[in-house]
């Protein structure tokens, strides 16, 4: 049984990594047969660990770094809202989502669908 500790541990590894990590590691927190939607309605449902690790491969070379903003876990799913900026010296973009996970008793995320528009979204110098 995952524990609202393990699933805290869980987002907290998550954001980590999304900031520091390779598609690799990041793909790594999905069970074999989980699915993303990031956007969620905007764009293809990735199904599978090898789908969402070509998803992230798009972040792994980009310079990034993530904020969690707050956090809530009841049962076996968990939603947060969080930052996320992307890029270097060139140009920034942040964007917040809020992304809700499900995970299963082994602590894998099985679904992950991320809430955001353009609306979420801030150009930075």
């Amino acid at each position: 049984m995952v524990s609202v500790e393990d699933i805290t541990n869980a987002v907290n590894r998550y954001l980590e990594l999304v900031a520091t990590g390779t598609a690799d590691d990041i793909a790594a927190l999905y069970a074999e047969d989980a699915t993303v939607e990031d956007p969620v309605g905007g764009g293809e449902v990735h199904i599978g660990r090898q789908a969402i690790h070509g998803f992230y491969k798009n972040i792994e070379n980009i310079p990034r770094a993530t904020e969690l903003h707050t956090l809530r876990v009841a049962g076996h799913e968990a939603a947060f809202m969080f930052a996320i900026t992307v890029g270097g010296d060139g140009g920034k973009m942040r964007i917040e989502p809020i992304d809700v996970m499900v995970f299963n008793s082994e602590g894998k995320i099985t679904s992950m669908k991320a809430y955001w528009s353009p609306a979420y979204v801030t150009t930075l110098p």
